[in-house]
């Protein structure tokens, strides 16, 4: 009896966990069928609209567009490059060509404006006792006779200050067998200013760059060809190794 109760109780299990089985694969099959029949009207509807879409679009704009979307990135960067670096690299090369020019032609202003004309001064005050001639005789006290003179003697008292007659660079510093102590400065464009018969050059030294205007030594009787002549500065201008007539350069 009690077997019998036992094996009914595990019927009415199998039946409940059957029926409860069964019901889950009949839903199974209806929601499959509901899927199916939905993802069926979706493919519909997108081959609807693909259709529609052909319709209104004329096929040689789709064609163009496909063929535009198949290039390569490397294809579209070639273009883009050649589209949009070609006219601005040739502005830019013109550019810096008329830049370099104007540079150029700008620096060749400020040479010009910075390259002044030399305006030679005087290197001591004072008359003239001894003027400048080449093409024709004065007398020689010391001497005693006539002979040309390539300067000008400038009367100066002994130890008065001697001054560079423009900027340039002391090439030489030596005792003249005719004219004593003498300094020689070499200036710009081929001058040359020699100062002789001075007492000291103490001043400067050979190599030195001087300025206009700057201390180079003091006046003195070195000059042994002038030697019986007042106190004076034997000054000489030469430009190109040509003796000038300072009178006609110095301000």
């Amino acid at each position: 009896m009690k077997r019998k109760k036992k094996n009914n109780g595990l019927k009415k299990i199998f039946y409940i966990y059957g029926g409860i089985l069964l019901i889950l694969f009949i839903t199974c099959i209806i929601v499959y069928n509901v899927y199916n029949k939905k993802l069926e009207e979706a493919t519909k509807q997108s081959l609807l609209a693909t259709q529609k879409m052909e319709n209104l679009v004329p096929n040689d704009v789709l064609e163009e567009a496909s063929q535009e979307i198949s290039k390569s990135i490397e294809e579209v960067l070639e273009d883009s490059k050649s589209e949009i670096l070609e006219e601005p690299i040739q502005e830019i090369l013109e550019e810096t060509s008329t830049q370099e020019n104007i540079t150029e032609e700008t620096a060749q202003e400020e040479v010009i404006e910075e390259v002044k004309p030399l305006e030679f001064m005087y290197p001591v005050e004072g008359e003239i006792l001894k003027e400048f001639a080449t093409e024709k005789l004065v007398f020689s006290e010391t001497l005693q006779e006539w002979i040309t003179h390539n300067g000008i003697d400038i009367k100066a008292a002994r130890t008065s200050v001697v001054k560079a007659v423009e900027e340039g660079t002391v090439s030489a510093i030596k005792n003249d067998p005719r004219y004593g102590l003498t300094v020689i400065i070499e200036h710009r464009d081929g001058y040359k200013s020699i100062y002789s018969n001075l007492l000291t050059s103490e001043f400067v030294k050979e190599g030195d760059n001087v300025t206009k205007g700057q201390s180079l030594g003091t006046v003195g009787n070195s000059a042994i060809f002038e030697i019986a002549d007042e106190p004076h500065l034997h000054f000489e201008l030469l430009q190109n190794e040509e003796y000038l007539d300072p009178t006609m350069y110095l301000k």
